[in-house]
């Protein structure tokens, strides 16, 4: 049966027809994929030699479309990057998702479209999905949630254990830009820009590093920010942070919007950023070939992990020093 609707309704989510059509005709047309099986309870993979890595991650980003992606890329990059920033290789994403009654289906189409897109990109398969209809006016349009598989290499170890005082913390470009993208894609403060969200695919930044001893960690600051990465740190190791606020790249309309509607940058969310922690040794190495990537040309070193308590300490450009606290409020719901 074809598909003759124009938005969701309740049946699209009861098991029958209407669903049937609706996994063929939008899901299964953009995903299909030599692991997709849209009849079957369980699939098998084949993610290949070395250590199975796992994560999980769900989004509810508003608004869904905005500069530089929507809800559908930003899942894949979202969840393929927890597995880059871990070591591993993405290989295989389920894909849950949650669409209210009422949400437009050409709307939906360009999303799953995009997701199928961003995915060949990555080079990860949709080896599996479900898909749930909400009653209207219990869903924000379209909530997705998604599972990543990976490989790791077994040689390569990454951990907070790993982290020793004396090492540099590396960021992989300028913080911020995603938070304000959204912000600015909401109009709320009649505010208008020509930013675009950093979600991207965070592996070729990843895999540049990976056979360099003094990597010990990686992880992308998506929500809570660069500080939220630091705070994890100092909570896990009982070492102390100092970043130096000279160093941190932050474009000039992220600082500016910041400036003038009261936000930290600091705190908010990166979608294809990468934090590392280097032995001082290869950190000018591991700087260098960041800097050779087009996704990484403003990377920076941008502090160190000290002995002392476990607070993270923020050098300003003027000399003096405050402490980051840990975040309580959020800054921007429903950033990702």
């Amino acid at each position: 049966m074809a598909m003759t609707d124009t938005h969701i309704r309740l049946a699209h989510g009861n098991g029958g027809r209407y669903m049937r059509s609706l996994i063929t005709e939008i899901f299964a047309r953009h995903l299909a994929s030599p692991s997709l099986d849209i009849q079957a309870d369980a699939v098998t993979i084949h993610p290949g030699e070395g250590d199975l890595m796992f994560t999980t991650d769900g989004f509810s980003v508003n608004p869904l479309e905005f500069p530089g992606g929507n809800i559908g890329s930003l899942a894949v990059h979202g969840t393929s990057n927890d597995l880059a920033v871990a070591g591993a290789i993405p290989r295989y994403l389920s894909l849950n998702a949650f669409i209210e009654e009422g949400f437009e289906i050409a709307r939906l189409e360009h999303i799953v479209a995009t997701l199928a897109e961003t995915a060949k990109a990555v080079n990860v398969e949709i080896a599996a999905g479900d898909t749930k209809v909400l009653p209207r006016g219990e869903g924000g349009g379209i909530y997705l949630a998604t599972t990543g598989i990976g490989v790791r290499d077994p040689k390569i170890k990454l951990g907070l254990d790993r982290i020793r005082t004396g090492d540099k913390i590396l960021i992989s470009g300028p913080i911020g830009d995603h938070g304000i993208c959204v912000m600015l894609a909401r109009e709320q403060f009649g505010l208008q820009g020509d930013l675009q969200s950093d979600a991207a695919s965070v592996l070729p930044l990843t895999t540049a590093l990976l056979d360099l001893d003094g990597l010990h960690f990686m992880r992308d600051p998506t929500r809570g920010g660069l500080a939220t990465v630091a705070h994890e740190i100092t909570m896990a190791t009982q070492t102390h942070i100092l970043l130096e606020q000279a160093n941190i790249p932050i474009r000039d309309t992220v600082q500016s919007v910041c400036d003038m509607l009261g936000y930290d940058p600091m705190y908010l969310a990166c979608e294809g950023r990468v934090v590392a922690i280097v032995s001082a040794e290869q950190a000018n190495q591991a700087l260098a070939r960041w800097q050779a990537l087009p996704q990484g040309k403003e990377a920076a070193i941008i502090g160190e992990i000290l002995v002392g308590k476990p607070f993270v300490t923020l050098r300003t450009e003027l000399g003096g020093e405050r402490i980051l606290e840990e975040l309580e409020d959020d800054p921007l719901p429903r950033i990702c």
